[in-house]
C-alpha cells in the first residue's frame, strides 16, 4: 500500500461531512480532491476511528454542535465511505506505537486522537494524510499532512 493516502476522515468529524453536505462552503474542494486522487489511482483508506467520530458528530443534535443526522442517513453515508475507501484495522502494534507517540510528542487532550491516527499508519505503511487541518499532523515526522488545495493542480 506504497501510493496510498490516508483519508481523515473526520478530520475533526468534518472532511467526510463535506463530502455529503453539498451546503458546506469546502464540499467541492473536498469532493473535488477525493475524485483527483480516485483518478490517479491512489488508494484512500479510513479506520474505525474515524468512522467513530464521523457517527458522533453527524448524530449529535445540532444545538450541541452536531449535524443532526439521523441514524438511518448517517449509515448511509458510512456505506458510501466503506465502499469507496479501503478499511484499515486495528493491531496490537496500533496500540503499542500509538503509546510511544504519545510519550516521544508529549500530546495531551484531543490531539491523542491524531496520535492513534498516526499510529495506525504506521503500522499499515502510510505516510500521506488528507486532512484539512495539516497543523495537527506536523509533529509527526514520518507524516505528510496534504491539504485538498494541494492535490488539485489547478490550486497549487
Amino acid at each position: 500500500m506504497t501510493d496510498g493516502v490516508s483519508a481523515d476522515v473526520s478530520d475533526r468529524y468534518q472532511c467526510s461531512l463535506r463530502i455529503f453536505r453539498q451546503d458546506d462552503p469546502e464540499h467541492r474542494l473536498v469532493r473535488a480532491a477525493l475524485d483527483e486522487l480516485a483518478m490517479r489511482g491512489v488508494e484512500t483508506c479510513f479506520a474505525l476511528q474515524n468512522i467513530a467520530e464521523f457517527w458522533n458528530v453527524c448524530t449529535r443534535p445540532l444545538r450541541r454542535n452536531g449535524y443532526g443526522l439521523s441514524i438511518s442517513d448517517t449509515n448511509l453515508c458510512i456505506e458510501s465511505i466503506e465502499r469507496t475507501m479501503t478499511y484499515l484495522p486495528d493491531t496490537e502494534d496500533v496500540y503499542s506505537i500509538w503509546r510511544r507517540l504519545v510519550i516521544v510528542y508529549e500530546v495531551r487532550g484531543v490531539q491523542l486522537h491524531d496520535a492513534r491516527l498516526a499510529a495506525l499508519m504506521q503500522v499499515h505503511g502510510l505516510t500521506r494524510i488528507l486532512t484539512l487541518n495539516q497543523v495537527d499532523f506536523l509533529r509527526y515526522v514520518n507524516l505528510q499532512a496534504i491539504h485538498p488545495r494541494q492535490v488539485l493542480p489547478s490550486l497549487r
